[in-house]
């Protein structure tokens, strides 16, 4: 079987390792994490190599992403049945299933996660992801000054912006690192242990597990795990612990009802 597979760059590191050892052909094409914070533009790109992508090459779809800040909401599967990780973002493709993300939520819930990707995307140079007004803390917001606040969204809204931008970590308390054996010699743990005594935080790692994303790769697509949209349907989010569902066209990006049973 031959995958066509679209990804976060967040997990370069982690999906280029798995795919080394799958069992299935993957050609991989990877986006810009800065479109996390404009998700109308994060979903239009994805929608344009998911259309492109045919049975001509490729026997099925494989998205690297997780619901991630409703991105996905509204991706219609084209002509190709699409794979989806049931995630609520690329943590969870990281620490391996979304029952050990909820219980590590539940453990630390002022976490703020770092990996590889994360501290090498903040660092990249190349393409700036345009964050919507209302899409809270983006790139841009994180480096401007008032003054280019000002001339950009307005006084109003750049009081706003500095005002949030100022508060934003306030309900963070640690820092943990998802470590993983074929990254430790990049001298991660430092980088991160040096921002959690800036910010006054605690510093952890956790193990990463690659289960999630391995399965993915290999084909191991159980419902339970994986979320498959037939040619034609759309994805949609889902308000329990299956987190997505798909659904006909017609209903649009509208989440699925508290209850159903998604397919």
């Amino acid at each position: 079987m031959r995958l066509k597979v679209v990804a976060c760059e967040v997990v370069a590191r982690e999906l280029y390792w798995c795919a080394a050892r799958a069992r299935h052909a993957a050609d991989i094409t990877l986006l810009p994490q800065g479109l996390h914070d404009n998700s109308d533009l994060c979903r239009g790109r994805l929608q344009e190599l998911i259309d492109a992508a045919g049975p001509d090459r490729f026997d099925a779809l494989l998205l690297g992403y997780g619901l991630c800040n409703n991105s996905i909401a509204g991706v219609r599967a084209g002509p190709l049945r699409m794979i989806i990780p049931r995630a609520h973002d690329c943590i969870t493709l990281l620490l391996g299933s979304k029952e050990r993300y909820a219980r590590l939520f539940a453990e630390s819930p002022g976490t703020y996660w770092y990996s590889s990707g994360w501290l090498e995307c903040h660092e990249k140079r190349g393409e700036r992801i345009e964050p919507r007004q209302n899409s809270g803390l983006g790139p841009l917001y994180k480096e401007a000054n008032f003054e280019e606040l000002v001339k950009k969204y307005g006084e109003e809204n750049a009081k706003y912006l500095a005002e949030f931008m100022s508060h934003w970590e306030d309900h963070y308390t640690h820092g943990i690192l998802i470590e993983f054996d074929f990254d430790r010699h990049l001298g991660l743990e430092e980088k991160v242990r040096e921002i959690c005594r800036d910010k006054g935080w605690t510093f952890a790692t956790v193990a990463g597990d690659l289960a999630l994303l391995q399965a993915g790769l290999d084909g191991e697509w159980d419902a339970d795990r994986f979320l498959t949209v037939e040619p034609g349907q759309v994805v949609r989010p889902c308000y329990n612990e299956s987190i997505l569902a798909a659904g006909p066209a017609a209903c649009g990006s509208e989440a699925c009802p508290k209850g159903e049973n998604p397919k």
